[in-house]
């Protein structure tokens, strides 16, 4: 993402019914879209995994949809 994250801010804002966020069981946040159909998971780094695409063409969407939700609720720098 280009700039470390608030986790526990993140998991409020992005809605906790597409999020789940223990640091005490994993140290990222899990984040489910629906369009696309991936899983993100966002580290306090900054660095996320995606995991679920079934085309190459599918996670720089899934990126740039979960940066532009994390860029409009002020968690970026």
């Amino acid at each position: 993402m280009g700039s470390p994250i608030n986790l526990s801010a993140a998991a409020i804002g992005l809605g906790l019914e597409a999020v789940e966020y223990e640091p005490e069981q994993f140290p990222g946040l899990v984040y489910r879209l629906s369009e696309p159909d991936v899983v993100i998971l966002l580290f306090s780094s900054g660095k996320v995994v995606i995991t679920g695409a079934t085309d190459v063409s599918t996670p720089p969407k899934a990126l740039e949809a979960a940066h532009g939700k994390l860029d409009s609720l002020g968690l970026l720098a």
